[in-house]
Order: structure tokens, then C-alpha cells, then sequence
């Protein structure tokens, strides 16, 4: 546990008045700047108090602040008190996703969005991704396929499986910042993917495209991949504009909730 002798240099006195809000700032700080290392445990309540000059109640506050920001976390039991939170990839998205489903987006916003987002990882993962990742894209875009080629697709099944395609394409780009926006994106912000599933004019011809893509990628060309890319945004507005949905955010009705996709890898 930490001492106060071992902290008290990130630490000084708060004012009266703005006590809870100038505690939470200092942890913060501290958080922040890699003073307190994830999983670090905070000094007790008692020991903040003497540190900070602070009563119980603007200990607990600020603790509860930096809580609600999900830079804490408050464990119980023997080795109870406050925690410096370790975040992962799910953590970040989830905040992320939360923000854009509070946003207007129109769909044509987010399909420009996602079709540069898809090129740019694509390239990337036909330079970096190794011949066995690119091998179990193939196959599991094949079987994506084949799932729609069914005469009444499980469509729940197929937006999950779709859903994971991305995430092991993204995963293959080997960047982590472009794997937290497309995790968040596929956690229910999706980009109208699914009404291409949904429309039997459109669902074979996009599963079939997403096989021709993978395959493009399994054999290193760069171009024909981008091609397919294109190919795939195209068929995805021309689907929009025949329902009709041109103007409105709408949530992919069979997906369920988050995968852990990236934490499996």
C-alpha cells in the first residue's frame, strides 16, 4: 500500500471552497502524467485527508469524480481502496461508442467515413498482416457467403460474423488506434452494413464481395482490394437510397452487443 512519504510530493493542500474539485485534479494529474501507474493503489481515505488538508466528504467526492470518469476504480475486501483503472481497448471503445450514438449522423457521413477507414487498414494489412491471418479472413469471409446464400439467412449470425471480419481486418492493419474506433463502431454504430443483409437484391452480392476482398488481400493486391472496397460502398448507398434511409441514423436490428475481438488476439 502506498504511504503517504511515498506520495506526499504529487500532492499539496486544497483551498476551501473548490476542495473536491482541486483533490480530483491533482489524482488526475497524477493519473495522467504516469506519476500513479495503472493498478497502483491510492493512500487510504485517512492518509488523503492528511495530504490534502481535506475532510472525509471531499476525499470521497473527488474519489467518486474520478470514478465517474472511469480513471478509478473502488475495490472491497482486504485489499480494498481506491485503484488507479487499467483501461483496455473495450473501455475506450465503449466511451466511444457511447459519444457517437449521442450524435446525429446521417448515414452517408458515416459510410464516407467508414469506406476511408477501410481502405486505409486495408492497405496496411496487405503489408503488415502474415499469410495464416490472411488465410482465416478468406476462410471466414467464404463462410460469410455462404451463410447468405442460405434461402433464409440467420441474420443475427451473419451481423456477428460480419462484425468480426472487420475486427480481424482491422487487427491485421496492426495499428490500436485504428482497432479502438473500429471496435467502437461495430458495437451497435454500425454503417448500415446490415441493410445490404437484410435486402435479398443486395445480400449475395455483398457477401460475395466480401470474399472477393479478402481474397484480394490474401494474394497482396493492393489495388484490386481497393477495388472491392469501392465496389462495396457502392452497393451500400444504392441500398440506402432504395429504403430510403438517406437522412436518418438507424441501429443494426441483430446485433446484440460487443465482441471481444481484439482482447482474444
Amino acid at each position: 500500500m502506498n504511504k503517504p512519504n511515498s506520495v506526499k510530493g504529487y500532492f499539496m493542500p486544497v483551498t476551501i471552497g473548490r476542495a473536491s474539485e482541486e483533490v480530483s485534479l491533482q489524482i488526475e494529474a497524477a493519473i495522467m502524467d504516469g506519476r500513479l501507474a495503472p493498478g497502483e493503489r491510492l493512500p487510504s481515505e485517512r492518509e488523503m485527508q492528511i495530504l490534502f488538508g481535506a475532510g472525509r466528504g471531499v476525499i470521497r467526492e473527488a474519489i467518486k469524480t474520478l470514478k465517474q470518469k472511469g480513471l478509478l476504480e473502488v475495490r472491497k475486501g482486504a485489499k480494498g481502496g481506491a485503484y488507479v483503472r487499467r483501461l483496455n481497448v473495450a473501455n475506450v471503445s465503449e466511451s466511444l461508442t457511447l459519444f457517437l450514438k449521442q450524435q446525429p449522423v446521417a448515414p452517408e457521413q458515416l459510410i464516407e467515413f467508414r469506406e476511408t477507414l477501410d481502405r486505409a487498414i486495408t492497405q496496411m494489412a496487405i503489408g503488415r498482416a502474415d499469410a495464416e491471418s490472411k488465410t482465416r479472413l478468406l476462410t471466414e469471409a467464404r463462410k460469410l457467403e455462404w451463410l447468405l446464400r442460405q434461402p433464409e439467412p440467420d441474420l443475427h449470425a451473419t451481423g456477428e460474423l460480419d462484425r468480426r471480419l472487420n475486427l480481424m481486418l482491422v487487427h491485421m492493419a496492426g495499428n490500436t488506434v485504428f482497432e479502438w474506433v473500429m471496435h467502437a463502431l461495430q458495437m451497435g454504430f454500425s454503417s448500415h452494413d446490415y441493410a445490404l443483409y437484410e435486402e435479398p437484391h443486395y445480400r449475395e452480392r455483398a457477401a460475395a464481395n466480401w470474399s472477393d476482398t479478402a481474397q484480394a488481400i490474401a494474394d497482396g493486391d493492393i489495388m484490386r482490394a481497393l477495388s472491392h472496397i469501392g465496389h462495396h460502398y457502392h452497393l451500400l448507398r444504392e441500398c440506402i437510397n432504395d429504403r430510403g434511409d438517406h437522412s436518418r441514423q438507424l441501429p443494426p436490428p441483430f446485433i446484440s452487443g460487443p465482441t471481444n475481438e481484439m482482447e482474444k488476439e
